[in-house]
């Protein structure tokens, strides 16, 4: 993992709020759901799930926009309205961090990819292992130790 130059800093598009990563992702991806389509305003959204004690937002507040439901908690900036992060209810252990507010996010490459039955068909993202929807938690563990082997062997 030492093509990622920890630590990463970031901010949204009107610089207001500032986040920065500590710790090196343990898992990248693109999610192809309708949720994440129309909140990126894109065929997909990006996502590096970071160790939740490796991020931190270094300046400013988030509010929680996009779906305003009990399960993910969608971070934004209040003044520019940018989605910086996601935070899962019940699985605090990790963030899931935007890679394009980070002002180097050369070294990111989806590794998977999620809800493909909803992708668009011009859509390519280059990921690894694909889903019809999210994985079943019980199978996220073996994922992320491939994830990283992966990462490891400098695929990313």
């Amino acid at each position: 993992m030492s093509s990622i130059p920890l630590p990463l800093k970031g901010a949204c598009r009107c610089g207001r709020v500032e986040i920065e990563v500590s710790k090196a992702p343990i898992c990248t991806a693109a999610c192809h759901c309708p949720g994440c389509q129309k909140m990126s305003s894109s065929a997909y959204s990006l996502t590096a799930m970071v160790p939740a004690d490796g991020f931190a937002v270094t300046q400013g507040e988030t509010v929680v926009g996009g779906a305003h439901g009990e399960q993910l908690h969608h971070q934004f900036c209040d003044h520019c309205k940018t989605w910086m992060f996601t935070r899962v209810a019940g699985v605090d252990w990790f963030v899931n961090v935007r890679p394009t507010m980070l002002e180097d996010a050369t070294w990111f490459r989806p590794f998977m990819e999620t809800y493909t039955r909803t992708k668009m068909p011009f859509a390519a993202t280059g990921a690894v292992r694909s889903f019809d929807e999210f994985p079943e938690m019980e199978d996220l563990e073996p994922l992320l130790h491939e994830y990283l082997a992966w990462a490891e062997a400098g695929e990313t």
